[in-house]
């Protein structure tokens, strides 16, 4: 029984994390090359979790004959070359959200999809393997809730660099709304009004309302300077009901007249267990030859980005600004799609 030989590119924080989940908890996987611009980082890594091989080059890594899969952690402006070239070479390839910077460029991974006819790409929206979001969705398709009506989502981090822009909490922080609310309500999305409040110490927090064609609205707050800790909540409101995410608390404290539960620092440890279930969703859909029915595929990534790109210009605008699309491509209209199979390989 041969694994599914992995490569992981970028070994920087998300890359560590998901060299370390395919090396220590997805049976069926092996670690073969960790790669990194900065070889004495890729070396650490490496080292540190028993991968078989470190480099440099992520383009030569990807066409490797010893590697059956990529995984892209590398900075945001290289996702977009590394996928289309792990395309080419045929290698099923999760990559870290966004999946590239611009709406064009997405359109570019997606044409050369549709050329090779196969959907090799999965974009890191990790959220949809969440419990939370999860309970969430399956409630409104199983019609508990009724007609969806609104979803509420705030999205809040301790504290961001002084040069963190209001854009930036569009383009950087967002995506993951755009893409969960988009999963769970199952719709897309018309229109982008974006609002941020009066700076004070620091950045603004950012206020969001979306409307969707099915009528139902959403709204997102990006506060990147909580100071209390990284908080992610929502609310699905429906015709007869509501349903709310429930963060996981692994403790709570009951001290000097005080009942209190602490906050982690960053967003890790609050989804590490939605990263090792995408991660492991990947791989069986490398080994089954199927993609994921939950997964966020490359039309995924490219529509997060695009409403990314409505948002940005409403806070310039100061306006509602209409989301337009590309067409979606029969490719990623249904399920089922079958990946290229690893020729020649026993898994």
């Amino acid at each position: 029984m041969m694994s599914v030989r992995v490569a992981i590119i970028g070994a920087g924080i998300m890359g560590r994390d998901h060299a370390r989940i395919i090396a220590e908890e997805l049976p069926g996987a092996h670690l073969q090359v960790v790669c990194d611009a900065r070889e004495n980082r890729a070396r650490s890594v490496a080292d540190a979790l028993g991968a078989s091989d470190v480099a440099t080059d992520a383009m030569a890594t990807i066409t490797r004959s010893d590697v059956d899969a990529v995984l892209i952690a590398s900075p945001d402006d290289t996702h977009a070359p590394l996928a289309i070239a792990a395309i080419a070479a045929s290698k099923p390839t999760l990559c870290e959200k966004p999946l590239a910077p611009t709406s064009q460029e997405c359109l570019e991974v997606i044409a050369a999809e549709l050329q090779a006819g196969l959907r090799l790409i999965q974009t890191g929206f990790m959220r949809r393997f969440d419990q939370s979001y999860m309970a969430m969705k399956a409630a409104f398709d199983e019609g508990t809730l009724g007609k969806a009506v609104m979803m509420h989502n705030f999205h809040r981090n301790m504290a961001a660099p002084d040069w963190f822009t209001g854009q930036m909490a569009i383009s950087n922080s967002a995506p993951h709304e755009f893409d969960i609310c988009r999963f769970v309500l199952g719709t897309e999305y018309v229109s982008m009004t974006a609002f941020q409040g009066q700076k004070t110490k620091s950045i603004a927090p950012v206020m969001m309302v979306l409307e969707t064609v099915d009528g139902q609205l959403v709204n997102i707050e990006i506060n990147n300077n909580a100071a209390y800790g990284y908080d992610v909540r929502g609310e699905l409101v429906g015709e007869r009901g509501s349903v709310s995410l429930s963060t996981p608390v692994h403790a709570s404290y009951d001290l000097a007249l005080h009942s209190t539960h602490s906050y982690d620092a960053d967003w890790r440890p609050r989804f590490a267990e939605a990263y090792r279930r995408q991660n492991r969703a990947w791989l069986n859909s490398i080994v089954t030859e199927h993609p994921d029915s939950s997964a966020a595929n490359a039309w995924d990534g490219y529509c997060a980005t695009r409403v990314a790109e409505a948002g940005m210009a409403s806070l310039k605008a100061g306006a509602r600004v209409d989301i337009a699309r590309a067409e979606m491509p029969a490719l990623y209209a249904h399920e089922g799609q079958k990946t290229e199979s690893l020729r020649g390989k026993e898994i």
